[in-house]
């Protein structure tokens, strides 16, 4: 397996990075300096407004708009403001019964109790709160917010309220996650924070893990200094930048190579190389060719296939992917692919096929939300489970979390995926003004019926005298050479004339209608 990291920094306006593995493009990840940036980052901010409707407030964190932050959202620490809050007995044990801190599990099963106190008796206007931004805004809605605070080391998670130790849920091996919480044990973190093993000190010495560790203890002090010292709103952390960001989260033993087309930025990723990995710090290599390294590894190409509708699969079918506000709809068609005369087994291949392309557009395009996918009908229940299985065996790699359900009785899958930033598209992309977003415009027939009726209802001023329409070239086209029998038809009703005018460069619906009477003056008009 031939893994590269390719890092493109030439454009100061946008940094690139991709994951190639033997020639085809798995990760993408992109950062534009003109887009803010604040997911991960942690603020001291102030309750500006409660919403009880919604259990949330809405948090000035300093950066011009405001955050959400739901109750569900909240740290139990801050429960303590309620009156008469106690928390029940349930909610203070975990699975089976033991009392929480004492049960050694993964991230995300434990500090979050089933009963939560009203928002209103938890925070009030002018509350003072940590947060961190765990997703973008998306369109008019704010970024989400978050109190359960993460610090991502190299190794290591640093969770300051969880208070215990524990492993990410991705290592499975049940011997090996014994043996890092005895490591960590013996590393003796300090008492009420929590520290999660992530998935790439898995195979980490005692002495990584105790850099990594100690690393982040000082990140941690100094965050404790500008929440002491500073007034909210205001920043308190700051997440690393997309190079840094990628290589600590993504670059794993298997990564060969790692290729940077800018120089302070090859010194900028060597030098973290050479801190936090150190036995790396020689794959890393300065790429210097006129040639753009996207272009020269063949990833421009692929980008530009991932941000078109339909999808084309090796052997023949196809996939076609729809964003829509709600979700995203993928659906499989078979095209030209056939395996023998069997349909049964051409839609299961076909299908297994599709599974996998679907995982990883999914991951390029960053599509979040829910989204269903309708794959080819089949009849065998052993073949829907086999593409469940390999859709779930492609999402492995995702970073983000994932839920697949069972196919449907309408032969879909459905599944969610954490979103937490905007998808490639609409990062990348803006509304086109013709069509709205919806992907059609009216046909030259519709334009045509529609500047009738305008006309009619135009020829009822009493002083119209000449009717100026103006729409695009074709219309204009379509209207002379197919509806001048119904232009001649009103102008002979209004005894007014009707002059049909190109606007330049017009947009495909536009359509300007102005009267004007025997004296050349314009008489007011409204298409409403």
């Amino acid at each position: 397996m031939a893994l590269k990291m390719l890092i493109n920094a030439r454009q100061s306006e946008e940094c690139r990075v991709a994951l190639v593995e033997n020639d085809v493009l798995e990760d993408l990840y992109v950062e534009r300096t003109t887009n803010d940036n604040y997911v991960g980052n942690i603020y001291k901010g102030v309750v500006v407004n409660i919403e009880q409707s919604l259990q949330a407030v809405f948090v000035d964190f300093g950066v011009g708009h405001n955050g959400f932050l739901h109750i569900s959202d909240v740290e139990p620490h801050y429960f303590k403001q309620a009156p008469n809050f106690t928390p029940r007995e349930e909610d203070r044990r975990g699975p089976g019964g033991r009392r929480r801190g004492d049960h050694e599990d993964d991230y995300g099963d434990f500090g979050r109790p089933k009963y939560k106190p009203p928002i209103q008796d938890v925070f009030q206007k002018g509350d003072e709160v940590l947060v961190q931004v765990i997703k973008e805004g998306i369109g008019t809605k704010g970024p989400t917010l978050s109190t359960y605070i993460s610090i991502p080391g190299r190794y290591l998670v640093l969770m300051p309220n969880l208070g215990r130790v524990g492993v990410s849920r991705k290592i499975e091996d049940e011997n090996v996650r014994r043996k890092l919480r005895s490591l960590m044990q013996e590393l003796n973190p300090p008492k009420g924070l929590g520290f999660i093993v992530r998935t790439a000190g898995s195979d980490r010495t005692r002495k990584e893990l105790a850099l990594d560790l100690a690393y982040l203890m000082r990140l941690w002090k100094s965050i404790v200094r500008r929440v002491k010292n500073l007034p909210g709103p205001v920043g308190v952390y700051e997440e690393s930048d997309i190079t840094i960001r990628t290589v600590r989260d993504v670059f794993t033993s298997n990564v060969e190579e790692i290729i940077v087309d800018e120089r302070e930025t090859f010194e900028r990723v060597s030098e973290f190389l050479r801190t936090i990995m150190p036995r790396y710090a020689d794959r890393i290599r300065y790429y210097g060719d006129r040639e753009p390294l996207f272009t020269k590894y063949g990833v421009d190409r692929e980008i530009a296939k991932i941000n078109s509708r339909k999808v084309a699969l090796k052997d023949g079918g196809s996939i076609v992917i729809d964003q829509t506000e709600a979700l995203v709809a993928i659906d499989v068609n078979s095209g030209s692919f056939r395996t023998n005369d069997s349909p049964e087994e051409t839609a299961f291949q076909l299908n297994l096929r599709a599974a996998k392309e679907i995982a990883r557009q999914i991951r390029l395009r960053d599509l979040g939300g829910v989204i269903v996918n309708d794959f080819i009908d089949m009849t065998s229940e052993a073949h829907r489970r086999a593409v469940e299985r390999t859709l779930r065996d492609a999402v492995k790699r995702d970073r983000s979390k994932t839920k697949i359900l069972k196919t449907s009785p309408f032969g879909l899958i459905e599944m969610t995926r954490q979103r937490i930033r905007p998808g490639v598209r609409r990062a990348g992309y803006r509304e086109c003004p013709c069509c709205k977003g919806g992907g059609a415009i009216k046909s030259l027939e519709s334009m045509a019926l529609e500047i009738v009726r305008l006309l009619t209802l135009a020829s009822q001023e009493p002083r119209a005298s000449q009717i100026v329409v103006g729409v695009a070239e074709e219309v204009a086209v379509f209207m002379n050479n197919r509806k001048r029998f119904q232009l001649a038809q009103i102008e002979k009703d209004a005894k007014a004339s009707i002059l049909l005018k190109t606007v330049p460069c017009a947009w495909p619906e536009h359509i300007d209608v102005e009267i004007f009477d025997d004296a050349g003056k314009k008489v007011p008009f409204s298409k409403d």
